[in-house]
């Protein structure tokens, strides 16, 4: 027996937007609880906290006639953020509080004044004069749905029984929150959908290639652009001409599938990432390479095997943390001052633009699409799946500026991708990717969604749960080391995590640590990725739920550790099969 609720696949359309005004429809068609979200880094709770020092009596306070312009240190605003949203702040407090029951008489003299104290929200306004609200909502409205199924506890753990214990066996159909990758797992606009109506199929010089040739340019202005049908196919093409045995690749981290493509190739995948005392150490840009690390190894002996210097953004593995312009600028200088070319696995390139644009100083005023150029223009190539920030199912490419390498690239795309102006894609597909890239950029997009995993995260951390920190653009990372301290590594204690999450809640998430990377994981981590425009806050504020109820299980100690009993000869997270330890 199963129970049917409702998930929603989000079609938006909307076109260029200003600072002041944009063309997205702000009004949601479903009727439960909008997002509560902080509003700018400043915060519109930073403004309601002076307003209620004024009146203190009343959980809304008083006002504020003008705000300051945002304070653009980055400590400071997120300070701000981590409040509790101001709505639901009020909403609790009223609920609570005698004095606003309607079936309480209120005094005539407190009735005015605690009315006086509503009003004075009326009051907060930005320095144009623009209203300020706490609530930021989904900047799309829904027109498609689609059935999600809950079934019991024992249901689940036959389901994952069945599954080998492997998370990713399990049938999407035997999910309810699927937050294993926020890889080609969105909702693609009406815009996009409308874009696939016109795309060319013909097999050579399609015009749907020329759409998404210009609209990747228009973001990264490298010389050659070669479709792939994802991210790991381009990095197959790439490595099967720079790699080799003997050869060294240097990158912040490495994810899977390009640790795989090097490995496969018979050289070595180096990660020289930043490193920090724990997870929960704050800094805005813990994505960063180890410049001195990076300087040590092409100074070094082995200088002469680095192929490439790749530069991950933002940075999967160690949390979704950015890589800042600052970092990038220098990895740029001290790879070209040694002759290797610098190649960006640009996955999550508008999340990492948009932490620049908030984080890193001098930024601010910068629109997204400029940041992007910069990252491109210290780079001499790309990879890149668009089933991240390409908004797509399906796609990615690789880009690059050498001709010699881009020929041997060119030979090997046809080889295995396909010809180059489709790449193992459908002509509609590339117009898909066309469109998103142009959607991805806007920024009440990228607010939107960033502030939606720092909802998830900070709720999370309020309720003592460890999570890397500050939080990420794509996911919510957990720290099982932290949540199973006594559990030793090589039970996997970030996939007995993963585990409770599905047995207790239906929620699919995806195990980064040892079992993924095996001696290579320098955390345990469980990452929760959430889907672009797929999810409301009720989902996510279930998720919550879920997470609480597993890290109280796992203080209880209830939570087994899990051993391999069969495993392929790389990536082995994807297909190996797995049992419990009994308790």
């Amino acid at each position: 027996m199963t129970s049917s609720c409702l998930s929603f696949n989000h079609c938006s359309s909307h076109s260029h937007s200003n600072s002041h005004s944009h063309s997205f429809s702000h009004s949601l068609s479903f009727s439960h609880s909008t997002r509560r979200l902080a509003h700018s880094p400043l915060g519109i709770h930073q403004a309601q906290a002076q307003a209620r020092a004024r009146a203190p009596s009343s959980p809304c306070g008083g006002g504020r006639r003008h705000l300051h312009k945002e304070n653009r240190n980055w400590a400071s605003s997120s300070r701000s953020r981590s409040r509790i949203p101001f709505l639901r702040l009020c909403a609790s407090t009223q609920s609570s509080s005698s004095s606003l029951d309607s079936s309480v008489p209120v005094p005539v003299d407190a009735e005015l004044q605690q009315q006086r104290q509503r009003d004075s929200l009326l009051a907060l306004e930005d320095e144009n004069g623009e209203p300020i609200y706490a609530t930021v909502i989904e900047p799309f409205r829904i027109k498609t749905v689609e059935p999600l199924y809950t079934y019991t506890r024992k249901q689940r753990k036959d389901f994952l029984r069945d599954a080998d214990y492997n998370l990713f066996k399990l049938s999407s159909e035997n999910v309810t929150l699927d937050f294993l990758t926020d890889s080609g797992t969105g909702a693609m606009s009406a815009n996009q959908w409308g874009a696939m109506m016109i795309g060319d199929e013909s097999y050579a010089g399609s015009p749907s290639f020329v759409r998404f040739e210009q609209a990747v340019k228009h973001l990264f202005p490298f010389k050659h652009v070669l479709p792939t049908h994802q991210g790991r196919a381009a990095e197959k093409v790439l490595f099967s001409a720079l790699g080799g045995k003997g050869r060294v690749v240097p990158n912040n981290t490495h994810f899977d599938t390009t640790r795989a493509h090097v490995e496969a190739s018979g050289a070595e995948a180096l990660d020289l990432i930043v490193t920090f005392e724990s997870t929960s150490q704050k800094h805005p840009f813990k994505g960063n390479m180890d410049v001195d690390a990076l300087r040590s190894l092409l100074e070094g002996p082995r200088g002469k095997d680095v192929p490439c210097v790749m530069l991950t953004v933002t940075n999967n593995s160690a949390g979704g943390q950015p890589v800042s312009l600052e970092n990038m600028k220098l990895v740029s200088e001290l790879a070209h001052a040694h002759g290797k070319p610098l190649i960006m696995d640009a996955c999550r390139f508008a999340e990492n633009a948009f932490f620049i644009q908030r984080r890193e100083p001098g930024q601010r005023d910068r629109s997204i699409e400029d940041i992007v150029r910069d990252m491109a223009s210290l780079c001499d190539g790309m990879t890149m799946s668009a089933k991240k920030d390409g908004l797509a199912n399906i796609g990615g490419w690789l880009a690059i500026n050498d001709d010699k390498l881009a020929a041997s690239c060119r030979e090997q795309l046809i080889l295995t991708e396909g010809y180059t102006t489709y790449g193992g894609l459908a002509g509609r597909d590339l117009d898909a990717i066309a469109v998103g890239l142009q959607e991805v950029v806007q920024e009440p997009y990228l607010e939107y969604r960033i502030r939606t995993i720092d909802y998830f995260g900070k709720a999370l951390i309020a309720r003592g749960i460890p999570c890397v920190e500050p939080l990420g653009g794509h996911a919510i990372y957990l720290d099982a080391s932290r949540m199973l301290p006594s559990m030793p590594r090589k039970q996997l204690p970030g996939h007995s995590v993963a585990c409770a999450l599905y047995v207790e809640g239906g929620i699919r998430a995806c195990e980064i640590g040892t079992l993924m990377f095996g001696g290579a994981a320098k955390n345990e981590l469980v990452r929760m990725a959430i889907p672009r425009r797929m999810y409301t806050q009720s989902h996510v504020d279930y998720a919550i739920e879920v997470c609480e109820r597993v890290a109280a299980l796992a203080r209880r100690g209830s939570l087994p550790g899990y051993k391999i009993v069969e495993q392929p000869p790389s990536l082995r997270h994807f297909s190996a099969k797995l049992r419990p330890f009994t308790l």
